[in-house]
């Protein structure tokens, strides 16, 4: 997305965009992501470096006569050239006119909202064929890429399944995702790094969401403005999101399957209790779909027999403030003083909900540095959760196993001052009371070249760094500033060993 009209966090899809278009030979290129993560501005923006020639249409939710003729008009104005429409009553006749467009420059085609040129899937289907049969005329080489968009992300993904009259035909096919914390960091780019590590537990990573946000002022502000008014422009946006996203149907009760995991209701039959609906496959396919779409994240604990059910959270960080913190005192909103609300419910929570936000942050963060910092290789990130031998319960908020069949563990703490040696010999001794218990990855975790891993935003007290780097191999200490450094210093996060 962008602050000052420059992009963040798509490098990598340009350089891809500009590598395709240097080909020299046509290209067909496939991408998709839910709405406002910010596929358009990124499509609208990738070619200022390279002198390209750019035709640019969004389709609408309407026949695909008027989105035929709306794309007429729009190539049209575009090219100069007069065109009758009564000369194209195909689509793959208008497709044939596009790709035969004359230009001394590097072409890009762009159809943006590509599902809507189909009123169903047969239809789109249909409309594939079409496209592909133009596509597979003999034409002479040339710089060409012809790029489908859209916002439906399981109607696009079809696109390029087997079966499908486009299968094979892509060159790359990608989808965009909303940011993570660091480049969330930078369009909420407040000085104080806790603020942007809160900004990005209440307005997440998604970049329409980060827009409005003025890191100018302060962040209570942002958040009583955006998300507390009653007609906060974020606070809308989360609220609408759902009826936004194109296929989902009863948004009622994806309403209340959000409303019951931000609630904690964690796994399956506590969601359909809460939610009010079936513990039925209409259930599991609904919980499936969010998931596809970025809103919930499934988990299941280190060492998880086949069997053992999955819990889910929310994982969008926007749509977690908003069912954690804000859905339950909608009524008080709407009648009572945003200010007074921050000051009185909201801030008095924060730190508290920010603990799991900050969880969150520490797994994207480790792969952010793992090449940087040269961390060992992750199987599968993930906690533990249990009881021991005296069914006591026990939490470790890192349990990993790596590629070299070690296991990563260790403690994340949203602390504001320095953590002392207590949170090591507590962690200790959770891996002991595992091994007793005879968990099985507790074996290979308590491993004297197993390496563990702290986090506390706050810091550590010279104890129990003392303490922690003489009981491993390999430990890694880092802070909030650690995980926010620039990428050129990334390696001072603290790997001792």
């Amino acid at each position: 997305m962008h602050t000052s009209d420059t992009l963040i966090d798509r490098d990598k899809e340009i350089a891809r965009l500009h590598r395709l278009l240097a080909r020299s030979e046509p290209q067909l290129v496939l991408m998709y992501g839910r709405r406002r993560v910010g596929k358009t501005y990124l499509l609208n923006r990738a070619w200022d470096s390279v002198g390209a020639s750019t035709f640019y249409f969004t389709a609408s939710e309407t026949t695909a006569a008027q989105n035929r003729a709306a794309l007429l008009d729009t190539y049209a104005a575009w090219s100069g050239e007069q065109v009758h429409p009564e000369d194209y009553p195909t689509w793959r006749s208008v497709f044939r006119l596009l790709l035969g467009h004359v230009s001394t420059q590097p072409l890009v085609i762009t159809i943006d909202e590509f599902q809507y040129l189909g009123e169903d899937h047969r239809d789109l289907n249909a409309v594939a064929s079409e496209l592909n049969a133009a596509w597979e005329m003999r034409r002479p080489p040339r710089p060409l890429l012809f790029i489908l968009a859209g916002s439906a992300v399981r109607t696009l993904e079809s696109l390029n399944d087997g079966g499908s009259p486009l299968y094979g035909r892509f060159a790359w096919q990608t989808r965009l995702r909303p940011f993570d914390y660091w480049h969330a960091g930078e369009l909420a780019s407040f000085d104080d790094v806790r603020d942007r590590a809160r900004a990005y537990g209440i307005f997440g990573g998604t970049p329409r969401y980060l827009a409005p946000v003025d890191a100018t002022k302060h962040l209570a502000e942002n958040v009583i403005d955006l998300v507390l008014e009653p007609t906060g422009e974020v606070r809308e946006l989360v609220q609408t999101a759902l009826l936004q996203e194109q296929g989902l149907r009863d948004i009622s009760k994806y309403v209340a399957i959000l409303r019951a995991i931000g609630g904690g209701r964690t796994n399956f039959n506590e969601i359909a209790q809460r939610a009010g609906v079936d513990a039925d496959s209409s259930l599991r396919e609904k919980i499936e779909r969010l998931i596809e779409l970025d809103y919930v994240r499934a988990g299941r604990r280190l060492g998880a027999k086949p069997k053992e059910p999955y819990r889910y959270d929310v994982s969008d960080p926007a749509m977690r403030f908003y069912y954690d913190a804000i859905a339950p005192i909608e009524s008080m909103l709407a009648t009572q003083n945003p200010r007074a609300i921050w000051e009185q419910r909201v801030a008095p929570m924060l730190d508290g909900y920010m603990g799991l936000i900050f969880e969150g942050m520490v797994e994207e963060a480790y792969y952010r540095l793992a090449d940087v910092l040269g961390l060992p290789l992750v199987r599968e990130w993930g906690r533990w959760e249990g009881v021991d031998r005296q069914r006591t319960s026990l939490e470790m908020d890192i349990a990993c196993p790596l590629l070299d069949d070690r296991v990563l563990t260790g403690a994340i703490k949203w602390n504001t001052k320095p953590v002392d040696v207590d949170v090591h010999s507590k962690h200790l001794g959770m891996l002991d009371r595992l091994v007793d218990a005879g968990i099985g990855w507790a074996h290979d975790a308590n491993r004297p070249d197993s390496p563990l891993l702290y986090v506390a935003a706050g810091g550590f007290t010279d104890r129990f760094r003392q303490a922690a780097t003489a009981s491993r191999d390999e430990v890694y200490l880092w802070t909030i500033d650690d995980l926010y450094q620039p990428h050129e210093k990334e390696g001072t996060a603290t790997a001792t060993g």
